[in-house]
Parts: C-alpha cells; structure tokens; sequence
C-alpha cells in the first residue's frame, strides 16, 4: 500500500503565523508539523511515500525531508499542486506513483494520539473499497465544522454530510482515507464544489451509495492543527504532555 501526505493550501485559518510559511511547516512541540503525518504511516508500515505540497514554500519540504530516509521512509517522491483545487484533486496528482496499488491519503495536518497501524492492517485486509476513520466529538459545535457521517441502525454509512447544520451523529470524519486504485476513475467524475474544489466527501459518498465504504471509529484523541489558532495550540498542549502516535512526548521526536 502506498502512502499519499497532503501538505498544500494556503493556511488562511492559522494567519498571520502561516504568511511567512506553509502551516505543516509549523512546529508542534518539538517538530514541524509534518513529521507527524509522516511518523504516522511509518509506524503503521507505509513507508513509500508521495508528499503534496504547493504555494511559495514548497521548496522547504525538499530542505526539511530530503530523501525521506532520516524518517524512516523508504522511498520519498514529491508532488506540486499549482493551485489550491481541493483534497480530491491534490489525489489525482498521484496517480502514476500509487500505480494500481491501494493507497492511505492523510492530511498533514492532522494529529492522532494513538496508532493507526490496526486500521491500516484492516483496510489491507478489506477485498475492496475505502475505509474512513471516525472520531467521537462531544461539542456539537464542533461538528457543524466537520464532515459528519449519518449511521444506519445496521452500522452502515448511509451518507457523509460535509458541514451539516443538525449532525446526524457525533462523530467527525477525520483527515486519513483509505482507497482502493479505482478512486483515481472516480477523481475525473466530480465536479468542482461551489468554492471551485474538487472534494474528498464527494469521493466518500461514491464509495458510500455503492455500498463499498467502511470504517474505524478512534480511541484517543484526534485534532486538526490547521483548523483554527484554538485548534493549533490545543493540538500542541495535548503532544507536548502525551506525545502522538502512540508514542510518548519524550520520545516522539524523530531525529537524524
């Protein structure tokens, strides 16, 4: 399985902080935000790697990251992104790297406090189809910011709401999707989004009216850094005390 990070946009939430740098860029605790995204498919078993990136600052991921191999990569290719047209799109530009394979698509910006290793196992294991991860968000508040997933009594996805008004339920769909190759025919198929993006939740509901997505709800705690300052520093405080990824603060740091 290959592994996608996706590390472009342009940050406007975190401003000014993002205006002299991309936001993945920034450190949480001891390290750039990125590496976090990284140690999180590497500890899963991924280890071949696309990352995109775009804007000014692109350059900074070849400086920080170089061939990948400090970070436990084995293979580290890099993609560009020339103008912000959404997760789905920024996916498609991986399609000769995935080349057939199924693929882990993460947002860099997304910290979990505990491993994604088992949800990687179970989606190797999954004959076909995506596999999302979920989330338990007890601030309804919050939801309405998220793209929310509305659960048949038979456990089944019957929808993924992006933004809803009333949530059908209380769990966020969180920034790490699993895909079999035929995405990149779904890819081609969408059409932009009223802000002129090509969105991943109309990927996920392809997948959901055929019947062929499935998912993992979390334990531990999820937070997207780039989502707000609050959210930045609240995604700090938490990995400065309990580390990510299922490994301890003091011993997070993945160094030369």
């Amino acid at each position: 399985m290959k592994g996608v990070i996706l590390a472009g946009g342009t940050g406007t939430r975190l401003h000014p902080l993002t205006r002299i740098t991309n936001k993945h860029l920034l450190p949480i605790y001891d390290r750039p935000m990125i590496s976090y995204a990284i140690e999180a498919l590497v500890t899963a078993g991924i280890s071949d790697l696309m990352l995109v990136t775009g804007g000014t600052h692109a350059g900074e991921f070849l400086r920080l990251l170089g061939n990948g191999h400090d970070y436990g990569i084995d293979r580290l290719l890099y993609s560009y992104q020339d103008r912000p047209g959404g997760i789905a799109e920024a996916l498609g530009l991986t399609e000769r790297f995935v080349d057939g394979e199924k693929v882990v698509v993460m947002l860099a910006d997304n910290i979990f406090e505990l491993s994604i290793r088992s949800v990687a196992l179970r989606f190797l294991d999954q004959s076909e189809g995506a596999r999302v991860v979920l989330s338990r968000i007890t601030d309804p508040a919050h939801l309405r910011h998220l793209g929310v997933p509305d659960i048949a009594e038979d456990k089944k996805i019957r929808s993924i709401m992006e933004k809803p008004a009333d949530p059908p339920s209380p769990f966020g769909v969180t920034g790490i999707y699993f895909y079999g190759p035929e995405v990149f025919e779904v890819i081609p198929t969408l059409k932009p989004s009223g802000r002129g993006e090509l969105e991943i939740t109309d990927v996920n509901n392809w997948y959901v009216r055929r019947g062929l997505m499935d998912y993992d709800i979390i334990d531990g705690f999820w937070g997207d850094a780039g989502e707000s300052i609050d959210a930045y520093y609240e995604v700090n405080d938490f990995v400065r005390v309990h580390g990510a990824n299922g490994i301890g603060a003091v011993n997070s740091a993945i160094r030369p």
